[in-house]
């Protein structure tokens, strides 16, 4: 079940990013609309990598910290796709984020 759990978890990440990248796209017209779709998805992945990422030799948060900034990305990324029009998407994202963070805690996966 940990491994499952693991694997939605990188599915979520990857989803987190497809998200901000299509809310950057659809946010403007014209060549920004191209760096938004870089430039947000980037931003995500820095900020995951920096304090998120289980291997980040900066891993500096720990709970309750750390469960608030991942609630906080996936929380952006689907309000990113729900503020895209693509509401569906962005209600099942917030699904699976908030079953894979529960989870977390049954399945012992909070550790630092």
């Amino acid at each position: 079940m940990r491994a499952a759990n693991d694997g939605l978890r990188f599915l979520l990440e990857l989803s987190a990013l497809v998200a901000v990248a299509i809310w950057g796209y659809d946010l403007t017209d014209g060549p920004l609309r191209w760096l938004l779709a870089v430039a947000a998805p980037l931003a995500v992945a820095v900020v995951w990598g920096r304090w998120l990422a289980p291997r980040s030799p900066r891993r500096l948060l720990d709970d309750p910290r750390r469960l608030a900034l991942e609630v906080a990305v996936f929380g952006a990324a689907a309000a990113a796709l729900v503020t895209s029009g693509h509401t569906w998407s962005g209600v099942v994202l917030a699904a699976a984020a908030a079953a894979h963070l529960a989870l977390t805690f049954p399945l012992g996966q909070r550790g630092s």
